[in-house]
């Protein structure tokens, strides 16, 4: 399919200047579609056991290990494995920022501009439940959609804010061992995919993002331990929002390194992927250091991608650290209520560490162990919401539900995928149920897939499914 796309003079000249020979490949790109992709939530699933059990047609993509291409004429977020939090509809260039971020599992992590959640859902995927994942973004209404995918997805361990970097700096001095920069740019790498954005481009151009990109990455070097690592990554071209802002961060920061984070070819082989087509930063573009060479950029022309730039930095670990942050008291889980203590008796899953309880009015949270003091933040969620009591009763939550296996809890109900039920309970239909179940709380899944809480009285199952995502 050849697509005619106009692209701005000033855009278009700067990349010829740029590119010089390379341009008309570069520009032949906008006359093809875009790639689309997804990415497998190995909290839940594993690469093999997806592509054994995925109901459409997929590819694998080379460089990331659990993400695939699928058609665009394909509609995955309207499939109940979408729902059971099973992948992450995710254009296959952004899956890299998270992808080459080296978590380990303890790691306390920050993802500062996270909305709608992409690479929050993955760093918090390779945590594997253990560490701490704050997963912020400045505008509250994308944090909302930033909640839903974290909840989705069955993170347990995360705090999810709504807050300026400068104001998390002051929480969280020299706390986080690893942080993604995924900064607001321009957003060149998106003009085949989202045409719409060019307008955005001819309104605010380089300089309006360069400027908070710049205020960004030095409130979030602050909060970087020493010897931390910290990615910083675009969606945009644009070398003065790509090595321009990383060169002005060495420059502010000295102890700060960018550091390689291709693995060599043998790593490649053994991980199973293939990091071809990627091309190197640019220093001659902004009068930066050499190291800037080791940045990282995707062209269109090179992957089947939009394209991004990528750097890995790390501080110096010569600084002593020291450790000011005080931690959250959680003595108030005695207000439980005994139903609220039965029921989470009932649940066999290291996901919630009894010890970690916390009320708040009458809702019942399960922390991450070692929170700071959060007093004043805007907190839209603190670990993970195990339900609510109401006047003595508890109701399990949504999120509990997609944090657990199957096997954590006992009275369960799961349909096969082609199963008419299944789309009635995302609907947040009641289901008259064909066998004799005893009465309780069940935990309804697709495909032994939890996806929602239903509570069955006299064989009819009133659903419990969360409202806010039902199936449209």
């Amino acid at each position: 399919m050849v697509i005619t796309m106009n692209l701005p003079k000033l855009f278009e000249d700067r990349m010829k200047t740029l590119l010089g020979d390379e341009y008309i490949e570069f520009r032949e790109c906008y006359s093809k579609p875009h790639y689309s992709g997804l990415r497998v939530n190995t909290l839940k699933t594993n690469p093999k056991e997806f592509e054994e059990n995925c109901p459409f047609s997929i590819k694998r993509i080379p460089w990331i290990s659990n993400g695939y291409y699928y058609d665009s004429d394909l509609q995955p977020a309207k499939h109940p494995y979408y729902y059971a939090g099973l992948y992450y509809i995710q254009e296959p260039s952004a899956m890299t920022p998270a992808s080459l971020l080296p978590i380990e599992k303890g790691d306390k992590v920050l993802d500062i501009c996270a909305a709608p959640g992409g690479k929050s859902t993955e760093l918090g995927a390779k945590l594997g439940g253990e560490g701490i994942l704050v997963t912020n973004d400045i505008s509250n209404s994308r944090a909302k959609a930033l909640l839903k995918n974290i909840e989705l997805f069955g993170i347990s361990n995360a705090l999810i804010l709504s807050e300026a970097p400068n104001k998390l700096a002051n929480y969280f001095p020299e706390y986080f061992d690893k942080i993604l920069i995924d900064a607001p740019c321009s957003g060149e790498g998106m003009f085949r995919k989202s045409p719409a954005i060019i307008k955005n481009w001819e309104q605010y151009g380089v300089d309006y993002y360069n400027k908070l990109q710049k205020e960004i990455v030095i409130q979030a070097a602050k909060m970087l331990k020493p010897g931390g690592m910290m990615l910083y990554s675009t969606c945009t071209f644009s070398p003065e929002e790509d090595e321009g802002t990383v060169a002005y961060l060495l420059e502010e920061f000295p102890e700060f390194k960018v550091i390689d984070c291709i693995p060599d070819e043998a790593s490649q082989r053994e991980l199973g992927v293939s990091y071809e087509g990627f091309d190197r930063g640019r220093p001659e573009w902004v009068n930066g250091p050499d190291e800037l060479k080791k940045c990282i950029r995707l062209w269109p022309h090179k992957i089947n991608g939009e394209g991004h730039f990528i750097a890995l930095l790390q501080k110096d670990e010569d600084k002593e650290y020291r450790d000011s942050s005080s931690y959250v008291d959680s003595s108030d889980k005695n207000k439980l209520s005994e139903e609220a203590i039965s029921f989470i008796k009932e649940i066999n899953s290291r996901s919630i560490s009894k010890d970690e309880i916390v009320v708040r009015g009458s809702w019942v949270h399960n922390l991450p162990k070692g929170l700071p003091n959060t007093n004043g933040l805007r907190i839209l969620r603190q670990g993970l919401l195990l339900g609510e009591m109401k006047k003595q009763r508890f109701e399990p939550s949504q999120a509990l539900a997609n944090a657990l296996k199957i096997a954590d809890y006992q009275k369960t109900i799961s349909f096969s995928v082609d199963d008419s039920r299944v789309i009635r309970y995302l609907k947040c239909e009641t289901i008259e149920l064909e066998h004799d179940y005893e009465d309780g709380w069940y935990l309804i899944a697709v495909e032994g897939f939890p996806l929602g809480w239903a509570k069955v009285a006299n064989n009819s199952l009133k659903n419990k499914y969360l409202p806010g995502w039902r199936w449209q």
